[in-house]
């Protein structure tokens, strides 16, 4: 039997009510039930059976797999996205820039920012690059495309899977894989918000 996410972490938390513009995490993939894992210890065996190891490919047309050379040993923070959307993605991409800033060295060593396209067949690694720019993703900031199924399979275990790109959830998930610790926060709070939700996964605190 396949692991669910809950069986990987350790536990899921609401974000105070100090940051009233973050909000709750019951779940993050397929109805599973996260609050029930509290106090579940993560394995890393468990973590890559349901992560999986499906390719995906950057902005630089680098191929990916999802487990082992993205999350594996990470603290990361994930967000669905399109090139052509218009609103919401150029805004939480502006405030991702501001959180790379805050990570500094440590953004492509301890951290990872995994942008993942909600529309595969029009992403290309050179549409993705021209995004990556325009908003100076630096290395450790992934843009990711790829196969239709292996993308739909990704955004799938993270609970951000929609049919329509203009559908998707405005939304970011940061975990500390190494510790099962995993927090979602509303994507167009504050980044100063942001960074302070980052800050306690950072440090495992919940």
């Amino acid at each position: 039997m396949n692991p669910t996410f809950a069986a990987v972490c350790r536990s899921t938390v609401r974000l105070l009510s100090t940051l009233p513009a973050l909000s709750l995490v019951l779940t993050l993939a397929g109805g599973t039930g996260i609050a029930a894992a509290v106090g579940a210890a993560p394995t890393a065996r468990g973590a890559g059976e349901y992560f999986t190891d499906v390719e995906l490919v950057d902005q630089n047309g680098v191929r990916h797999h999802l487990y082992s050379d993205l999350l594996q040993g990470k603290v990361v923070v994930i967000n669905a996205m399109f090139t052509s959307c218009a609103n919401s993605c150029p805004a939480m991409a502006a405030r991702l820039a501001k959180m790379q800033r805050f990570l500094g060295d440590r953004l492509g060593k301890d951290v990872h920012i995994l942008s993942i396209s909600v529309d595969p067949e029009n992403d290309t690694p050179e549409r993705l690059h021209t995004f990556a720019e325009t908003f100076g993703a630096r290395p450790g900031w992934y843009l990711l495309s790829g196969e239709k199924e292996n993308v739909a399979l990704a955004l799938k275990k993270l609970g951000q899977y929609v049919d329509e790109p203009d559908t998707h959830q405005s939304v970011m998930i940061m975990g500390n894989e190494p510790t099962g610790l995993w927090k979602k926060a509303m994507g167009l709070a504050p980044a100063e918000e942001l960074i302070q939700v980052l800050e306690s996964v950072l440090e495992d605190r919940q």
